[in-house]
């Protein structure tokens, strides 16, 4: 699979582009998929990454079944391994979890049609979800003998209620877009034409705003999950405190005061 990248206005984008198999991922696509973000991570210049699919049938379908069988080798031997000697002996799992990157960034998921399987685990992990009318959603695996093998059982409850989560991961069935937005699977249904400029103008509106104080709003956001809410409330206090005396906050308050629009360095 070709993966592009680009990145303009601060914005990242990366496309997955293999429309003829719906955009299936194998362990190749996947280490790639991972040395963009990594590289989108890291660049001073990029404020938002946006992730789509080519084509008009699919964002992305999980991984590539044909490449995907299981290897001659024992998987509790494998799973105590380090991340990548795992991958190496067929724990391409891993792949799929994004966490270990750390991106502290905002991710758009961009979703054009079928968003299945690890597809489906790729987008839950990014922190909006905007789709065309034409997209599905779905976690199939138990129709193959299989589970969702990331993280979609867990964030997938946490995104919608829970019943329609479990019938979702117990049925294998999928949900159209209309469906996922009543239920907030996905923040915006748009139009297929409209899906790519409304992802931009969405990472504009993001990538204008303090790019630190973004970050810090999603680290808060990630940290709070858990923890009781007296913590996440002190967490919070102590990441006021680390913005409170950055350029980019003294910056915003002046351009508020002189009635222009603020300069922000992420600094």
């Amino acid at each position: 699979m070709t993966i592009h990248y680009e990145v303009s206005d601060h914005i990242a984008t990366l496309t997955l582009d293999r429309p003829e198999s719906l955009n299936a991922l194998d362990v190749e696509d996947l280490t790639t998929l991972r040395t963009l973000l990594e590289r989108a991570r890291d660049d001073a210049n990029v404020r938002v990454i946006i992730v789509g699919g080519a084509g008009a049938k699919s964002f992305c379908v999980g991984m590539d079944l044909k490449k995907s069988f299981p290897p001659d080798i024992n998987f509790g031997a494998s799973f105590v391994k380090s991340h990548d000697a795992a991958i190496a002996e067929g724990v391409y799992v891993r792949l799929v979890d994004l966490g270990k990157l750390n991106i502290s960034k905002p991710l758009i998921a961009a979703i054009n049609g079928y968003c299945l399987g690890g597809g489906l685990e790729l987008a839950l992990q990014c922190d909006i979800r905007i789709a065309s009318h034409n997209a599905s959603f779905g976690l199939p695996e138990p129709t193959v003998g299989s589970i969702p093998g990331v993280c979609g059982i867990q964030l997938l409850q946490r995104a919608v209620p829970s019943a329609i989560a479990m019938r979702m991961l117990l049925t294998g069935e999928r949900i159209d877009a209309d469906h996922a937005a009543r239920v907030g699977l996905i923040s915006d249904c748009v139009d297929l034409v409209d899906l790519t400029r409304t992802a931009r103008e969405l990472a504009a509106t993001i990538a204008a705003n303090g790019p630190v104080a973004i970050q810090m709003i999603k680290k808060v956001a990630q940290v709070s999950t858990n923890v009781p809410l007296t913590q996440a409330i002190e967490f919070t206090e102590l990441a006021w405190g680390a913005m409170r005396d950055s350029e980019d906050r003294i910056e915003g308050r002046r351009a508020f005061a002189e009635k222009r629009r603020p300069e922000y360095k992420g600094r």
